[in-house]
């Protein structure tokens, strides 16, 4: 199992000055998820090098296994310093391709041009093609057959009133939920921060932090069959 992991190079929350990035828990849940299923895999990011870590996702309350792992696995933290730019990477060679959230994909991702031709590809090969929390928003301008690729898929995503407990609601750029049901996607979801994945077809989706190790599981599952 070949997997790519695309990361947000993107580190400033809005107009606010507070920083953002990736979402610590959405990395390395799925990272040792692959790893542990004997997967090989690259991790890419926008600029490529060292993404930002929303430092909130960081904070003590915030603390989980997977990142414990992590902050003593010196090989991980050496492959997360050294991400290929999205721009040099093709679907060839790989399996499926994975989306970490935090709120740094609603600014960067959901309209990079070489993001949507990348999932455009995978999904076309039948590859899945998987995103959790705020990355869903990462298919909102990708097209499956001149239609919006969520169109008619049952998909799950960061919850407006999950934003809303972090009250970041009138900060980002739009809300993952409403622009899922805007393209025609069939939203789902669970009890605010409760795990909850969709799989349609080779589409998975997973809403929130807790659920991106569950929904790497679900991935793994499905390159398994």
């Amino acid at each position: 199992m070949k997997i790519l992991m695309v990361l947000t190079s993107h580190n400033v929350l809005g107009n606010t000055g507070k920083p953002t990035g990736f979402w610590l828990e959405e990395f390395t849940a799925p990272y040792y998820v692959f790893l542990d299923a004997g997967a090989d895999v690259t991790v890419a990011s926008v600029k490529g090098g060292q993404p930002p870590v929303d430092p909130k996702s960081d904070e003590p309350g915030n603390q989980t296994d997977s990142m414990e792992r992590f902050k003593k696995d010196a090989a991980a933290q050496r492959v997360l310093a050294n991400t290929i730019k999205l721009s040099e990477v093709t679907s060839e060679g790989f399996d499926t391709v994975f989306y970490p959230g935090g709120h740094g994909p609603l600014w960067d991702l959901v309209s990079d041009k070489h993001s949507i031709a990348l999932i455009e590809a995978f999904y076309n090969a039948g590859k899945p093609v998987a995103a959790v929390c705020h990355a869903p928003a990462v298919l909102n301008n990708v097209t499956y057959q001149g239609q919006p690729i969520v169109k008619g898929k049952r998909v799950t995503g960061f919850a407006n009133s999950e934003e809303e407990a972090v009250q970041l609601t009138k900060v980002v750029p739009f809300l993952v939920e409403d622009e899922v049901k805007r393209l025609g996607g069939l939203y789902e979801k669970g009890p605010d921060w409760s795990v909850y994945t969709v799989v349609d077809g080779h589409l998975i989706t997973g809403q929130n932090p807790a659920s991106s190790g569950p929904a790497a599981k679900e991935l793994v599952k499905l390159l398994q069959a």
